[in-house]
């Protein structure tokens, strides 16, 4: 289980000790300016919020990556408290589950890279509307019945290790992939990773929806196991494989942190498949009951708009709106990024399809089966 991270906006200041960080700020007044298409009595929201002072997120987006989020949120509307908790897609998931059947909710919102997990939150009755002012601006694709909406879009990306993987071995497409982990078999023994669709909700997203939009996913699930390849809960213990040289290559993993790594790292390598890319968004749910509605209700307007987009792009998460400022990442940059072929994976029923008791325990089954070496 992922340490738990409470973040206050702003500071961010680290207590090692209990891996807990917190702020605290004064000032009640905001510092947003309105914009003219926003209700009438979006002041009373904003003045509700600030009364209430707290919010509390459940998320899979550790705290550094949100801060440039969080610390644009504080300087528009100063005085609310974020309690952040970093608990993972599967745990966050299972928290709000939880905390709902026990007539106890904590969590105000749940941002959260696993689609499939989100959209059943709401099919399940355990999150509220959000009637945001800025959901016009956001693609239909990311959007699910005004309760579920997609903030991101984040590719599935390769990476390797640039000193000990040849670049013209890189796989440009499915069918390399599979060629190379089949051609190099016994050069790439247990050198590939990738993530486990049992323990990570991301990596089940990732793997039904390749098994979905493919006819030859078992066929790289099998060359991956001939590999003895090994399989990770997170993006970040994978690169930390291929840095350290104890992989060479792995792929399926997420994009936007790819693309951040190789700008601080020389060794690092990334790369899309041309033929089909597919790619996620993280997707936020206010919960039935919130404690905190109104904060709650803020924050997501906030991470919907122009400025807040912006400022999640920064961090490596582009944005899902197309009007963003030129230079910030979006899903119009990305779409030249990944050669032309960048496939996001709608929010729609479908999801729910793989969820399904009966199905879900099928392909985890033909999953290791597929695998076993």
């Amino acid at each position: 289980m992922r340490t738990t991270r409470r973040i206050a906006v702003g500071l961010l200041a680290a207590l090692p000790a209990l891996g807990i960080a917190t702020f605290a700020h004064t000032q009640t007044t905001s510092a947003q300016t309105i914009p003219a298409n926003y209700p009438a009595g979006y002041p009373d929201i904003i003045a509700a919020a600030q009364k209430e002072g707290k919010l509390t997120v459940y998320t899979s987006t550790d705290g550094a990556q949100a801060k440039g989020l969080l610390d644009a949120f504080k300087k528009a509307y100063p005085g609310i408290e974020i309690d952040w908790n970093d608990l993972g897609t599967n745990n966050s998931y299972n928290r709000v589950i939880s905390e709902a059947a026990a007539g106890q909710v904590t969590a105000d919102l749940l941002w959260s890279s696993a689609m499939d997990l989100q959209i059943n939150l709401v099919e399940k009755g355990l999150t509220a509307p959000i009637e945001s002012p800025e959901a016009t601006a956001i693609p239909e694709w990311a959007k699910y019945k005004g309760q579920a909406f997609g903030t991101s879009v984040e590719p599935a990306a390769i990476i390797y290790n640039k000193n000990l993987y040849p670049a013209d071995a890189v796989p440009k497409s499915r069918a390399d992939l599979i060629k190379v982990l089949q051609e190099r078999k016994d050069a790439l023994k247990g050198k590939v990773a990738t993530f486990d669709p049992e323990k990570s909700g991301m990596g089940f997203l990732w793997s039904t929806n390749d098994a979905t939009q493919t006819k030859t996913f078992w066929d790289l699930a099998k060359a991956f196991g001939a590999t003895q390849g090994k399989t990770y809960s997170s993006s970040g213990q994978m690169r930390e494989k291929v840095l350290s040289g104890e992989h060479t290559i792995a792929f399926n993993v997420i994009g936007s942190y790819a693309l951040e790594w190789a700008k601080k790292s020389p060794a690092i390598g990334v790369a899309f498949q041309s033929d089909y890319t597919a790619a996620f968004a993280r997707v936020v749910v206010m919960t039935k009951g919130a404690p905190h509605p109104n904060a709650a209700r803020l924050f997501v307007d906030f991470m919907l708009s122009k400025a807040g987009q912006e400022a999640a792009a920064g961090s490596g998460m582009p944005s899902v709106r197309a009007d963003t400022a030129a230079g910030s990442d979006n899903i119009e940059s990305l779409k030249k990024v990944t050669g032309g072929n960048l496939q996001p994976i709608p929010l729609d029923g479908k999801l729910l399809e793989w969820l399904e008791p009966k199905k879900r325990s099928e392909f985890l089954a033909e999953w290791k089966k597929s695998i076993a070496n």
